[in-house]
């Protein structure tokens, strides 16, 4: 695991107020941010809505998604990094938790206009960074903003979501616990990738239902090369920025929703295709740069990363 960026804000001797960022934007959040992998069977969404809905009436939940894989880190950190970008300033609840009831700690991270809460397992890792990088981070250790009773393996409801509320209704930062260090926070390896000649090596990080797949290949990589276009086995092609819909063959690399990452988009009709691109599966695809540039390789490789070995019970 690698530590967090920091966003470059000074380490010396801080003033009373600014553990709170709100002390610099607005009185208190307006909105909190919610994703987690409980799913919508049950009624454990619900029940952290309604601890929220007591604590701090005036903050709207933008639920991000609640349909993460069971245990699936990564996946979470990838989709929560896709979606804060688009996101007012806010508490982030995020809850993907295989090691609920462990020692694992939960933290409140600062970063940009928001803060971020969650397990400290590298969940927030990727928004983290996508939002300027890690100013603070505290642990939750503070009793008085957590439910009276907690139970061993619903955090999200018992710990998370009452710091999350009263952070955004009139607790300061520095009020969850004591401050620990940024550098020590557990953070997901960047996503692999790897650049050689005319071959770029990564890995698949999202697939979503209308079939865009982000890929670990920076758009930068693609527009060093003056790729357009690129042909994946099975798939469709179009131009890059047209409308998604069937073509000819392959598909284009795009610039992805995760900052700085390319996606490719495959028709909802290649059902072979979405029956096998899930994040860490493979994929492969050959480029056809501008006329300046030599035809190359695309490949998506295998990333077991992705599915934790065993599940804990839900966060």
């Amino acid at each position: 695991m690698r530590p967090y960026p920091t966003s470059g804000v000074s380490r010396g001797p801080v003033p009373a107020r600014t553990g709170d960022v709100r002390s610099r934007i607005v009185d208190r959040f307006r909105y909190l941010s919610f994703l987690t992998d409980y799913g919508l069977e049950d009624g454990f969404v619900a029940a952290c809505h309604g601890v929220s809905a007591r604590i701090a009436p005036h903050a709207t939940i933008i639920d991000v998604t609640h349909l993460v894989p069971p245990g699936d880190v990564r996946r979470g950190a990838a989709v929560l990094a896709q979606t804060v970008p688009y996101l007012p300033p806010a508490v982030h609840v995020a809850v993907v938790d295989p090691g609920v009831g462990t020692a694992r700690r939960g933290i409140a991270v600062a970063a940009g206009d928001s803060v971020f809460i969650g397990p400290d397992n590298g969940l927030l890792s990727w928004a983290v960074t996508a939002a300027g990088g890690a100013a603070r981070a505290f642990s939750l250790t503070n009793r008085d903003l957590w439910l009276t009773r907690v139970t061993p393996t619903f955090h999200g409801r018992d710990i998370f979501m009452p710091v999350a509320a009263h952070l955004a209704a009139d607790a300061e930062l520095a009020a969850a616990g004591p401050e620990i260090d940024v550098a020590g926070l557990v953070a997901l390896p960047a996503p692999e990738r790897m650049v050689r000649d005319f071959t770029a090596t990564g890995e698949v990080l999202t697939v979503d239902t209308f079939g865009n797949v982000q890929l670990s290949v920076t758009a930068a990589d693609a527009a060093e090369r003056g790729q357009r276009r690129t042909g994946l086995r099975g798939g469709q092609r179009r131009k890059r920025g047209a409308a998604t819909g069937p073509a000819t063959r392959g598909t284009d690399i795009d610039h992805g929703d995760i900052p700085n990452y390319s996606s490719v988009t495959i028709p909802r009709t290649a059902t072979a295709w979405h029956d096998n691109d899930r994040p860490g599966r493979g994929i492969a695809a050959a480029g056809q740069p501008s006329q300046s540039r030599r035809r190359y390789l695309t490949q998506c490789h295998t990333d077991h990363s992705a599915a934790p070995a065993s599940l804990s019970p839900r966060g």
